[in-house]
C-alpha cells in the first residue's frame, strides 16, 4: 500500500507539465491553429524562468541578502510568462500575419526554442562557474516546492493530494477555468467560432485576428509554466541542457487523447503521467520491457484516436478549420 501511495505521489509531478501544455495547446487549437512549436515554448519558458531566478540570486548573493520568498517565486513566473508569450507572438505573426504554414512554422518554433534554451543554458552554466553542465537553483526550487503545514498531519490523503508545489494545483485551477471560458462564456463561444468557420465568425462582427493572436499568445503562456514547473518543482532547481525530453510531445499528443476538453486534460494528463512513472516501478522484468511501458501513453493516444474517429461524433472531432490559415478576401 505505502508503494501504491508513493507511485501515485510521485505520478501526479510528472503529470503537471503536460497538463500545461496540454491546456496551452487545446486554446490555440479552438482558435484554428496547430501550434506544434508547443516543446519549443515550453523549453523558452523553462529557461527564461530559470535566467530570471539565477540572477536573482546572484543578485541577493552580492548584497548579501536572504532571498525574499515573494520576489523568489514572481520574477521566474514572470519572466516565464514573458518569453512564452514572445514565442507565442512569434507564431502568430507569422501564421495569422504572413499565413505561413502552420506545422512547418510550428516545427522550426520548437527547433528555435530548444536552441535558445541550450544556448543561455550553457551561458548560464559558464557564469556560474559550475563543474558539471548543469545550474541549479535550489534556494527558488525550496521556496517554490514548500508544500501546505498540515499536509504531514492528514496522513496518506495529505501525501498524496496535499504535499505538492502551488504550481501543480495551478495547473488544475488553469484547466478548469479554460473549461469554463471555453464552453460557458461569450468569448469562448466566440473563440470556438472562429476555430470551426472564421469566415462566418468575421460576419458576425467578430475579430478574428485578435481572437487568433490573443488565444495563441495564452495558450503559449500557459504552456510555458508547464516548463518552469518541471525545472523549479520537479527537478529540484537543475537545469540541464535536453533535459525536458520529450513532454512536450506528449502534451500535443493529449490534447488528442482529452478531445480538446480541458477539464478531460486533468484526468489524461495524471493518467500519461502514471504511465510514464510506471517503468520506474517495474522490477526484475528486464529493461526492454520496461522500454515498452515507456511506450504506453503514445499507444493509448493512437487507441484513443482510433476509437474517436470511428465513433464519428462531432463533439469529439477537432475545429473544423484547424490547421488552415484564414483568407479573409475570399469570404
Amino acid at each position: 500500500m505505502q508503494m501504491f501511495l508513493a507511485f501515485l505521489a510521485s505520478s501526479i509531478p510528472l503529470g503537471v507539465p503536460l497538463l500545461y501544455g496540454s491546456v496551452g495547446e487545446i486554446i490555440t487549437e479552438k482558435s484554428g491553429h496547430l501550434n506544434l512549436g508547443i516543446p519549443g515554448i515550453m523549453y523558452v519558458g523553462s529557461i527564461s524562468g530559470v535566467i530570471g531566478a539565477f540572477f536573482y540570486e546572484a543578485a541577493c548573493d552580492a548584497a548579501g541578502v536572504a532571498l525574499n520568498p515573494a520576489l523568489a517565486i514572481l520574477i521566474p513566473l514572470l519572466c516565464s510568462i514573458l518569453g512564452s508569450v514572445i514565442m507565442g507572438l512569434i507564431y502568430s505573426f507569422m501564421t495569422v500575419t504572413l499565413r505561413a504554414n502552420q506545422n512547418v512554422t510550428g516545427l522550426a518554433l520548437t527547433t528555435f526554442g530548444i536552441g535558445i534554451g541550450n544556448f543561455f543554458g550553457s551561458s548560464l552554466t559558464k557564469l556560474a562557474n559550475s563543474d558539471l553542465p548543469i545550474v541549479a537553483l535550489t534556494r527558488t526550487s525550496n521556496i517554490y516546492r514548500t508544500a501546505l503545514p498540515f499536509a504531514d498531519d492528514l496522513g496518506w490523503f495529505g501525501q498524496l493530494f496535499l504535499s505538492h508545489d502551488f504550481l501543480t494545483y495551478g495547473s488544475v485551477i488553469i484547466a478548469l477555468i479554460a473549461a469554463f471560458v471555453l464552453g460557458r462564456t461569450r468569448v469562448g463561444l466566440n473563440l470556438r467560432a472562429v476555430g470551426e468557420n472564421p469566415a462566418t465568425a468575421d460576419a458576425a462582427g467578430i475579430n478574428v485576428t485578435r481572437y487568433k493572436y490573443v488565444a495563441t499568445m495564452i495558450g503559449s503562456a500557459v504552456a510555458g509554466l508547464g516548463g518552469l514547473q518541471y525545472v523549479v518543482a520537479f527537478t529540484n532547481g537543475v537545469w540541464s541542457n535536453n533535459g525536458f525530453g520529450d513532454r512536450g510531445w506528449i502534451a500535443i499528443a493529449l490534447v488528442i487523447f482529452a478531445l480538446w476538453k480541458p477539464s478531460m486534460a486533468i484526468i489524461g494528463s495524471f493518467l500519461f503521467g502514471a504511465l510514464c512513472n510506471a517503468n520506474n516501478y517495474i522490477r526484475g522484468l528486464g529493461t526492454a520491457t520496461q522500454e515498452l511501458f515507456k511506450m504506453l501513453p503514445y499507444v493509448v493516444t493512437l487507441l484513443v484516436l482510433i476509437i474517436t474517429s470511428m465513433r464519428k461524433k462531432r463533439e469529439h472531432q477537432p475545429p473544423q478549420s484547424l490547421g488552415l490559415s484564414y483568407f479573409r478576401e475570399d469570404r
